[in-house]
């Protein structure tokens, strides 16, 4: 399905790093207004924000606009090695199926679990970095004080009430959203970028307008399969420590209060951003990779 190239660790941290920073940018401002519908709690008919435009106008006219932009620190200084373990993880899980390289085609099996690989990989640094970017995002949203004076300050008052067992909080219901949600993803970008090439053409060489539409139709796949698990990795993560017992605790709680639905909390505010955040990331992964093999193709 994709062509089997020669997987450096290097063009894959320099190329994952630049497309993770522009998913952050393009996505960052939506991630903010999903995280707040997230974890707002409904108590009768008290409601904080009414729907995605609301919640985007709340915080426009109380916090300004960089009010959308809170908490992005944390995921631009850890997106170059995350991104870069994701891609590398997914271009290792391809490899490790074909020992001989001797095919110079996937599968949408071997692209899936290759996904999968992906996913395993960067639940371990993506679970410490969401907990710290969900509880900055979710500050002053309901006139409270402002208790972390930024994403350092956040880790350290984690760690010091909680442990390392605190900074790790919802890294179950991370690794339930990625492992199977990047097998999701990569498998739809491979076949949106087949589909979408000429005949005769190499997907390799897709323009971005292509690159850009399949990597946004990914980026929704994901969406619709990891919102719920989403969702409850968020409430389990801004929750006290005392709140939650495990993540069937949060489900269970959620559902007897909230209803089904409101694990779609926000789901509207995602499906957006899932479009453009994704096709800029692996619009931008592309591009910096064919750079890289143009201008080092020994790096």
């Amino acid at each position: 399905m994709s062509e089997n190239q020669k997987i450096s660790l290097a063009k894959n941290l320099i190329a994952g790093g630049f497309g993770g920073v522009c998913l952050v940018f393009a996505g960052h401002p939506l991630d903010t207004i999903k995280v707040r519908l997230q974890t707002q709690v409904t108590s009768g008919e008290s409601r904080l924000y009414m729907g995605t435009f609301d919640c985007f106008k709340k915080i426009v006219m109380k916090e300004g606009v960089f009010g959308l932009y809170k908490g992005m620190a944390t995921p631009i200084v850890g997106i170059t090695p995350i991104s870069a373990i994701c891609f590398f993880g997914y271009g290792l899980g391809l490899k490790l199926q074909t020992p001989s390289q001797a095919n110079t085609k996937y599968g949408g099996m071997q692209t899936f679990l290759a996904g999968m690989v992906s996913g395993a990989f960067t639940t371990l640094f993506i679970a410490p970095g969401e907990r710290i970017k969900c509880l900055l995002q979710i500050q002053q949203a309901s006139g409270a004080e402002v208790k972390y004076a930024g994403p350092v300050d956040c880790a350290k008052q984690i760690y010091r009430n909680s442990g390392a067992k605190g900074v790790f909080k919802g890294s179950v219901a991370t690794f339930i959203r990625d492992v199977p949600g990047n097998g999701v993803y990569f498998l739809t970008y491979e076949l949106m970028k087949k589909t979408l090439t000429p005949e005769g053409g190499s997907s390799a060489n897709l323009g971005a307008g292509r690159t850009l539409l399949a990597g946004g139709v990914a980026g929704m796949m994901i969406c619709i399969y990891a919102f719920p698990a989403d969702t409850l990795k968020s409430r389990m993560q801004t929750a006290p420590d005392e709140h939650y017992r495990n993540l069937r605790h949060v489900f269970t709680t959620l559902y007897k209060q909230e209803g089904l639905m409101s694990l779609y909390k926000g789901f509207s505010a995602a499906i957006i951003r899932s479009f453009p955040a994704n096709a800029a990331c692996l619009c931008g992964f592309e591009f910096a990779l064919r750079f890289l093999n143009w201008a080092a193709p020994s790096l």
